[in-house]
């Protein structure tokens, strides 16, 4: 479900210094919610950005879910349902027919850019 295009478009959503590491915060882009996750911090950090609607809860709150892994995936869990999410693909872990849609994120010069 990976949004990426050779002429991504990119949008400044925030500073990276506005979102608490290994946590996320939402954005709109073009019309849509997008959950934005900063983890690490320093040179570590990294940006992820994914749909924002849970379809399992029908509730748009993923940025609000706890971020952590399992195995090697980098997942939130909903805060409602506790489904897992990829961060990396945005699929759904225990119902992957409701998976949600990944955009490509980058820092550059302080901000969080996601690609539309």
């Amino acid at each position: 479900m990976k949004r990426e295009t050779e002429a991504a478009s990119w949008t400044a959503v925030c500073g990276v210094d506005d979102i608490v590491p290994n946590t996320g915060v939402c954005a709109l882009l073009n019309g849509e919610q997008v959950a934005v996750f900063r983890l690490g911090a320093g040179d570590g950090t990294r940006v992820f950005a994914i749909g924002n609607y849970d379809p399992n809860s029908q509730a748009a709150v993923l940025s609000r879910g706890l971020v952590g892994s399992l195995g090697e995936r980098i997942v939130v869990a909903s805060p409602l349902y506790k489904h897992h999410f990829d961060l990396q693909t945005g699929e759904c872990l225990e119902a992957p027919q409701n998976s949600v849609p990944t955009w490509p994120a980058r820092i550059d010069g302080g901000k969080v850019w996601v690609g539309a």
